[in-house]
């Protein structure tokens, strides 16, 4: 069945609700009962029972289950960092370094801490998910203490992730994107991928403007009153709001009669870091058929592994390292291991039901054909010239109403190199518009997993992080578009 137009209408209903009310649960579930509503042909209790179904059913795929699990788990691995007082260790060695830098010139260690930051989130292009809560959790004890705001650390957290995941795509991000474009007909992918990097204006100038506002500390919008607020009141977040991870998991108490050890902290979350690489090999190593040699294949492997396996297994390894580390120190005893991994948990059941809502909002517009109505809607009258510009605009607006930029790609590129080919466009800058405008939506959207994680990695209430970021997002959207039109009349 044909939904057209109204196939829109509940990711669009389920963002303003989000924007207006600052409930996004009770915008993501209402967004999904109307999805079913109109499923259901206009009747309540079938779109009641149809959406049910369709919450459990997120569970059907395993991907989506390995993801809630490991958002859950990051709680585990957040307390132990704590209680540890690995935390504090971290914060004491910088703490030292940024007085000396404060000394020199004043402002300079918030400069710094930012840039840091920053470097580490596009460092860590191997997933977006442990780049997001490698930066918030690294970085938010650091940017407390400092005064930035945690929408600023949210905003860096989540403009440095994708954008770096898919510039440099050597990783799961690249595998995805090469397999769609192999079923498009595209002989040489990697090729063509590589190409498209040099057209793929959104993530670039989301990277630059990111180090622009941080080095010449000229943020505007809500950003700047944010920035203002904490200046003056000193308040983290603004009153009222409510931060994606409660203060059980970011202020709980350290056990106390131990020193204050960096290491804790550092290691488990650098066995996190390097555990994803070794996982996406592991995950995809038998799917290679035609290596050359061991590099070749572990090369290969990291392309065809999974994304969500690799960062479940990852979370797991950083907390067994934990433990085994804490228990051999004397912090840790057994049962206190199995109560602190219960508590952290529990603590981020919140957003592990933030993410079932997000996946269970994408499953509904896949089945209202959202993503195909707002892509089909432009073949009628779109010409060579405004191509580029238009499937950014396009891939944009489906990221943003569905919160997914992998469920756009797949989406788009299956309409958009074909109407490359039709045009005799050059696919490369079609291919670099698809993508871009995959990453800028999903920047934009408050449905984003993505942007969820950046939220909870940096303890920020979520719809304030949307709100602070849009500003950044739709500038680079807006020189973005302009280029891509200029782009097509010139060539």
């Amino acid at each position: 069945m044909e939904y057209g137009f109204l196939s829109i209408l509940p990711p669009i209903v389920a963002i303003v609700l989000a924007l207006r009310t600052k409930q996004v649960y009770i915008a993501l579930l209402f967004g999904i009962w109307f999805s079913w509503f109109i499923i259901a042909g206009w009747n309540p209790l079938k779109g009641t029972l149809a959406m049910i179904e369709a919450m459990v059913n997120v569970f059907q795929s395993q991907g989506n289950t390995r993801t809630i699990i490991f958002s859950a788990l990051v709680g585990a691995l957040l307390i132990f960092i704590q209680y540890s007082r690995g935390v504090e260790g971290f914060i004491n060695i910088i703490a030292k370094r940024l007085i000396k830098l404060e000394n020199k010139k004043s402002g300079y260690a918030k400069i710094m801490v930012q840039i840091l930051a920053t470097l580490t989130g596009v460092l860590l292009f191997v997933e977006t998910s442990i780049s997001s809560l490698t930066v918030g959790t690294l970085y938010r004890p650091i940017f407390d203490k400092l005064k930035i705001p945690r929408e600023k650390l949210a905003y860096i957290a989540d403009s440095s992730s994708a954008p770096s995941s898919i510039l440099i795509p050597f990783n799961a991000w690249g595998a995805f994107i090469m397999g769609l474009l192999l079923t498009q007909g595209i002989d040489k992918p990697f090729t063509v991928m590589i190409a498209s990097i040099k057209y793929n204006f959104y993530p670039l100038l989301a990277i630059g403007i990111l180090f622009f506002i941080i080095l010449s500390k000229k943020d505007f919008g809500l950003m700047k009153k944010a920035e203002k607020r904490t200046k003056e009141t000193g308040l983290l977040m603004n009153e009222g709001s409510k931060p994606m991870v409660s203060d059980e998991v970011t202020s709980f108490p350290p056990k106390e009669g131990i020193p204050a050890k960096a290491y804790n902290m550092i290691v488990p979350l650098l066995v996190m870091v390097f555990m994803m690489p070794i996982n996406l090999i592991y995950t995809g190593w038998d799917a290679v058929k035609n290596a050359t040699s061991f590099l070749n294949h572990a090369s290969q492997a990291i392309g065809e592994g999974s994304g969500s396996s690799s960062v479940l297994y990852a979370v797991i390894a950083a907390i067994l390292v934990a433990i085994s580390m804490y228990t051999i120190q004397g912090i840790l005893k057994p049962k206190e291991a199995v109560n602190l991994t219960l508590k952290g948990i529990s603590e981020l059941m919140p957003l592990a039901l933030l993410m079932l809502l997000a996946f269970a909002i994408g499953d509904a517009c896949k089945v209202l054909d959202t993503g195909n109505y707002i892509a089909n809607s432009t073949e009628s009258w779109l010409s060579p010239e405004l191509l580029p510009a238009v499937v950014f605009l396009v891939s944009s607006f489906i990221a943003f109403s569905t919160g997914t930029s992998w469920g756009t790609f797949a989406i788009m590129l299956a309409i958009s190199i074909p109407m490359a080919n039709i045009h005799a466009a050059d696919i490369t800058i079609v291919v670099a518009a698809t993508l871009g405008g995959g990453i800028f939506g999903d920047h934009c959207s408050p449905i984003s997993d993505t942007s969820i994680i950046s939220s909870m990695a940096s303890a920020s209430d979520h719809i304030d992080h949307v709100k602070t970021q849009l500003p950044y997002a739709l500038l680079g959207g807006v020189i973005t578009l302009l280029m891509y039109l200029v782009l097509g009349f010139t060539i």
